[in-house]
């Protein structure tokens, strides 16, 4: 089969993500992926404003049809839609991102399912999840839900011709709960959109309000520095397992933390510009491209020492890696305070090496390959 880019036969690609609700790095990657390869997304749920808030109004987007709110009947509306749906013939190559996407294997090939961090709540957040809900019978019915959609999750992924992961953290814990190897490739990031403008004097958080995300211990932090502020930007989710999660978020955050949603791509980038430093503190994140686009404005980083974040932020070079503890934020945020000068040439030399242009070679070779 010839190459995706050979300009005489051009292969048709295919880029199956779950649905484009929010603004996040799976969407970014799967539509950065799509204008590069000149190819399709194939998708369910499709708000074009955020796309177009994004800067991706070229890329061609089908949706298989939209999806109910509730979960999670959403998820299994999802995986129903794209088990069933049938593009064979019409594509070349498909490539699957996010959770649920994996699902149209069985009839798309030859194909790469590029892993974002594979469903958490069936695997290494099941217990918090399910211990979340209030309701007795709602634990339960997520217990049974969990179960059964666990054993087709792995029988979906053990389908997939190829595996990318987009870090060696998401890697070993693909290997330890799916028993497959993948290729790590790290997620895309337009460093050149980035750019030092000044110092507002405020942090920010960009994360969803999700309880992963653990955005309570920022709250706790700031509380007890109340002449440091931090903007959050985030949105939510309607269910019980989030919807609440926000709701308390909302409620308890201190007056100098102010929480913003759905920027477009412009305002994100003058935000992160504007800055002191991010906060990350997300449980065990599997990459966390936050991260990287604020190293490519010349803003340090302080995260927990976990996950992805590991791999992408260096301890004293660029920012701190601490604990997951709010004294800790408190710590490296007057740490990391009196010295933002030494930061910022590292930091965006360290975001380089995540450039798009490094995450398209990469994935072209592993689409040539496996076509």
């Amino acid at each position: 089969m010839s190459s995706p880019y050979n300009n005489k036969t051009p292969m048709k690609i295919a880029i199956f993500h779950d649905y484009f609700r929010f603004i996040g790095g799976g969407e970014k990657l799967a539509l950065t992926l799509a204008r590069n390869l000149n190819a399709d997304i194939i998708t369910t749920d499709a708000d074009r404003s955020l796309i177009s808030k994004m800067g991706f109004d070229d890329v061609r987007v089908v949706s298989l049809g939209s999806l109910v709110r509730a979960e999670p009947l959403r998820q299994m509306q999802a995986t129903y839609k794209f088990s069933a749906c049938d593009f064979r013939g019409k594509y070349d190559f498909y490539v699957f991102s996010g959770n649920w996407a994996h699902y149209a294997s069985r009839k798309h090939r030859p194909n790469l399912y590029y892993n974002h961090g594979h469903v958490r709540v069936f695997y290494d957040l099941r217990e918090q999840m399910v211990r979340s809900l209030g309701n007795p019978l709602a634990r339960l019915a997520a217990r049974a839900w969990i179960a059964g959609h666990t054993i087709l999750d792995k029988r979906s992924t053990a389908r997939v011709d190829m595996v990318v992961s987009n870090s060696e953290f998401t890697a070993g814990r693909f290997k330890q709960y799916l028993g497959r190897d993948s290729t790590v490739v790290y997620p895309p990031v337009d460093t050149a959109k980035f750019r030092w403008i000044g110092d507002d004097g405020y942090w920010l958080s960009v994360n969803r309000l999700f309880p992963e995300k653990r955005i309570e211990l920022q709250l706790e932090a700031f509380a007890r520095m109340p002449e440091e502020r931090l903007i959050i930007v985030g949105g939510s989710d309607r269910g019980e397992y989030s919807g609440a999660y926000a709701r308390r978020i909302l409620e308890t955050k201190p007056p100098n933390v102010a929480i913003v949603s759905g920027l477009p791509e412009k305002e994100m980038i003058g935000y992160l510009g504007r800055c002191r430093g991010l906060v990350a503190t997300s449980r065990d994140e599997p990459f966390g491209m936050s991260v990287i686009e604020a190293m490519a404005s010349g803003k340090p980083v302080i995260a927990v020492r976990e996950g992805g974040y590991a791999e992408t932020v260096i301890d004293g070079g660029t920012g701190s890696l601490i604990d997951a503890d709010s004294r800790a934020i408190v710590r490296a945020v007057k740490e990391v305070s009196r010295g933002l000068p030494k930061y910022r040439e590292a930091c965006i030399e360290q975001a380089t090496k995540f450039d798009v242009s490094v995450f398209l070679s990469r994935m072209r070779a592993m689409i040539e390959e496996g076509a």
